[in-house]
């Protein structure tokens, strides 16, 4: 429990601070070389919407609690609890877009903003395809070995491995996988860099 809570606070700190280089459009993990591959398209309507929804709710409960003459201390626990929803909205929004999918000679680096992070070594991979699937049951989720990192409920890409890596979940929870399914803005881009780098690393003469 308490390594949960400090997990929470770890990724609230993060959350933070990648508004700032959101801020002055710099993103985080990405050395020079790399492919960068953004997964967010899928979920910028859902959340715009939300958020929109979210700033709406904030000012007409705020209105409707001095109507009722509430007591000072409701009102703003209400109002810091919904201005908190706001900002946790932002800090994913940033988080998503300043960590994106990393492909380098080495690795294949799959995140969800400040939440989830596995490198996949790039000579561990048998095979990648495309994939879509529009039921994920969860952000991070892992069943028999394969791993599931979606956007929106949604994958679109399949990683098989000759080997398993090791990742660590949200909440500290530890497992392997050998096979990992993602979500991928450009996903044809993805299968043509690591396809290209396992053609090229096949080619070098022995």
């Amino acid at each position: 429990m308490v390594r949960a809570v400090l997990r929470i606070v770890v990724f609230e700190l993060k959350g933070l601070f990648a508004i700032g280089q959101w801020l002055v459009r710099r993103r985080h993990g990405v050395p020079a070389g790399a492919t960068v591959v953004t997964y967010t398209k899928a979920q910028t309507f859902m959340l715009s919407l939300m958020m929109f929804a979210m700033a709406v709710e904030t000012v007409v409960v705020d209105l409707l609690l001095v109507a009722l003459d509430v007591p000072a201390w409701l009102r703003f626990a209400v109002l810091i609890a919904d201005v908190y929803g706001l900002l946790f909205g932002v800090m994913l929004a940033a988080a998503c877009a300043t960590r994106p999918h990393v492909i380098t000679p080495g690795e294949l680096r799959i995140r969800f903003g400040v939440y989830f992070d596995v490198r996949v070594p790039v000579e561990r991979i048998a095979a990648v395809r495309t994939s879509r699937n529009y039921n994920e049951s969860g952000m991070v989720t892992v069943k028999d070995g394969r791993l599931g990192v979606a956007v929106s409920s949604q994958t679109n890409m399949t990683v098989e491995l000759t080997e398993p890596v090791a990742f660590v979940r949200p909440f500290g929870g530890r497992g392997e996988a050998t096979s990992i399914r993602f979500f991928a803005d450009e996903p044809e881009k993805v299968v043509a860099v690591l396809r290209g780098d396992r053609t090229e690393r096949t080619a070098e003469p022995a």
